[in-house]
């Protein structure tokens, strides 16, 4: 099922409609408080998400769900009528999956949709606790801990740490990271990559020093455990 998060209710309607006539369950909220509460009720595939909402911004929304161990799984999409780079790049830093720029096609945004659903889905995994010294992180949890302490990452922090977790040793530079992270379609900045590692380091306390940046390079996990 797809959320539409969208205050104008001809446009709401018409993104429920496309999606439905693509398979697509869908259901369209006016506000975040009509998201939450649906929330409450039955947990989405992926949410679209507004940002220029009455009662509350997407962006603090986005900040809320990234926040809440319930939802922070949850597929995210920004859209903006501002389309500013700046807009973009602090929607992605907060943890939103894509974003599309406003007025947008519904092909288009059917095609963005499917985009990061497959994305998500081919980062599913069995369950499997990949441990690297004294941090230990479950990937059918989505659970990070260090030395045994729960530790709260948003959906990119994870997904970041993951890919180097698996790859111990091996140098990504910040193209493939926003490549294999963030997607194809994301045109921003590299320096997204460089802020999340920075939060990254500071919510791993002392085993952020594992991540280690490689000058003119990337960044990469030090190659022994």
């Amino acid at each position: 099922m797809i959320i539409c998060v969208e205050d104008e209710q001809n446009i709401c309607e018409l993104e429920v409609y496309t999606l439905q006539s693509f398979g697509f369950e869908a259901k369209g909220c006016g506000s975040g408080k009509e998201l939450f509460t649906e929330l409450a009720r039955e947990l989405p595939q992926l949410i679209l998400l507004d940002i220029m909402l009455p009662d509350e911004d997407g962006l603090s929304i986005l900040r809320r769900l990234r926040a809440d161990v319930r939802y922070t799984h949850i597929p995210v999409i920004m859209a903006t009528a501002k389309g500013t780079e700046f807009d973009k790049v602090k929607g992605l830093d907060g943890g939103a999956d894509d974003y599309i720029a406003k007025p947008f096609g519904m092909l288009e945004m059917v095609s963005r949709i499917r985009a990061v659903l497959r994305r998500c889905s081919s980062n599913t995994t069995n369950e499997s606790i990949i441990t690297y010294g004294c941090l230990s992180v479950n990937t059918a949890a989505h659970t990070v801990k260090v030395c045994g302490e729960n530790i709260i990452l948003t959906l990119k922090e994870y997904e970041v740490l993951k890919k180097l977790l698996q790859n111990p040793g091996i140098v990504f530079t910040r193209d493939k990271l926003l490549n294999e992270i963030w997607g194809y379609e994301f045109c921003g900045e590299t320096r997204t990559v460089d802020v999340h590692i920075r939060t990254l380091r500071q919510k791993l306390g002392a085993a952020g020093e594992l991540i280690e940046t490689i000058r003119g390079v990337g960044y990469r996990l030090a190659g022994t455990k």
